[in-house]
């Protein structure tokens, strides 16, 4: 049973991915090519113009980044913003499109007449490498977080803003919403932002309930994967596989995993599950893992802790640098949907944050929903888009005058 319960873990963000020897490995991607691109697969198919762009950041990875419009056609350019859609951990750009275009949010933006774009971060399958590095090289695994918000998340708004010359809207979630906000704390990344949407904020981790990923935590895996000398996170490897069944076998309660990892979800449509797993999950990194349970034992917003001789040298302190809220303007808009059911997201973290902004976001709190739901709810249109799209609209016309 453990293994059909891990499908849970990485579909969604901490989330889920079922298990058993799943068919593919993400370690050898073939070189990007229009017949794998993710238009071609899962955009076009469905109606959509799309067309493909590469994004090269600082520390040379080239990023996927896919821009898309309406069935109709109807890109109100110059008249809506752009919005970049941030997916969270485990996960790439396709995790916006895989319900119905009645209920995906890539596509209900899309026909909104939004100019939307989609981030995949590197490692995953929609992004193309780096310029010397190969997958198979430990320095390509040699990132967290961190690295994301700062350098490809930073680097993707800066193109879609000279492409477009206009700000950007950003939606992120769970692990998106960290690099988000991290992000926004650096004043040349805010000032080409004109609002940030950000589903089950996560900033803190302080009080992460959900029961799997704290024994997990206690067990300290993060540091067992790398003693075991794995800098690739990729769960569709049978050592990988393996290793959540040990953990499952008699040190926790697998038999709801979904829940033991997110926390309830009141709305999550599980008859998608197959169809999900022909995209998820996606490879991240150990360094990654390492630094979000950092997170949750030390209760911090921080930078990586390399230990406190390596920080010396790396930050000229013995402790990581944090990253400061207070720095995010409080001229920048920012909306948050979170729920009463989410075991990572946890509202007391959430409030953590909220008073460490000097501004006051719009909140959108659902008591029933889960980690999940914000993304992939049968009615998160009606609970949780709607509500986005309004906010949206809202800056626009504020902008505008």
């Amino acid at each position: 049973m453990a293994k059909v319960f891990f499908l849970t873990f990485i579909l969604f963000l901490f989330i889920s991915q079922s298990v058993g020897a799943l068919p593919g490995n993400y370690s050898d991607f073939p070189p990007p090519s229009r017949a794998v691109s993710l238009c071609a697969q899962l955009l076009e198919p469905n109606g959509y113009p799309c067309t493909e762009h590469t994004v090269q950041t600082k520390d040379g990875f080239l990023l996927g980044l896919q821009r898309v419009s309406s069935r109709s056609g109807n890109l109100k350019l110059g008249q809506s913003h752009p919005v970049l859609l941030q997916h969270g951990l485990f996960m790439s750009g396709d995790a916006w499109f895989l319900d119905s275009v009645e209920q995906s949010l890539g596509f209900i933006l899309a026909d909104e007449g939004f100019d939307v774009w989609v981030s995949n971060v590197r490692g995953t399958r929609w992004s193309h490498g780096h310029t010397s590095l190969s997958e198979k090289d430990k320095d390509y695994w040699d990132w967290s977080w961190q690295e994301l918000a700062l350098y490809d998340l930073a680097e993707m708004i800066h193109y879609i803003n000279s492409i477009t010359k206009s700000k950007v809207f950003i939606v992120g979630h769970s692990q998106g919403t960290i690099m988000s906000l991290a992000a926004l704390t650096q004043p040349e990344v805010a000032e080409m932002v004109e609002a940030a949407a950000l589903l089950c904020p996560i900033s803190y981790l302080e009080h992460v309930s959900a029961p799997l990923v704290l024994r997990m935590v206690a067990m300290h895996l993060d540091q067992m994967v790398v003693a075991m000398g794995i800098h690739q996170l990729n769960f569709r490897s049978d050592a990988l596989v393996n290793l959540v069944d040990s953990i499952c076998d008699g040190h926790a309660d697998c038999n709801d995993f979904l829940t033991s990892i997110t926390g309830k979800n009141c709305c999550f449509n599980k008859s998608r599950i197959d169809f999900y797993l022909e995209y998820e999950p996606h490879p991240s990194s150990a360094k990654n893992l390492r630094h979000l349970f950092q997170m949750i034992r030390k209760g911090t917003f921080s930078h990586y802790d390399y230990g406190m001789f390596k920080n010396l040298m790396v930050y000229g302190q013995t402790k990581p640098p944090t990253f400061n809220l207070s720095r995010i303007p409080s001229s920048l808009p920012l909306w948050m949907g979170y729920g009463g059911s989410d075991a990572l997201a946890d509202p007391t973290d959430v409030q953590h944050t909220l008073d460490e902004l000097q501004s006051k976001p719009e909140l959108l709190y659902l008591e029933n929903y889960g980690h999940i739901d914000f993304v992939a709810s049968t009615k998160a249109k009606e609970d949780v888009f709607d509500h986005m799209i309004r906010f949206f609209r809202s800056r626009e016309k504020s902008s505008s005058l």
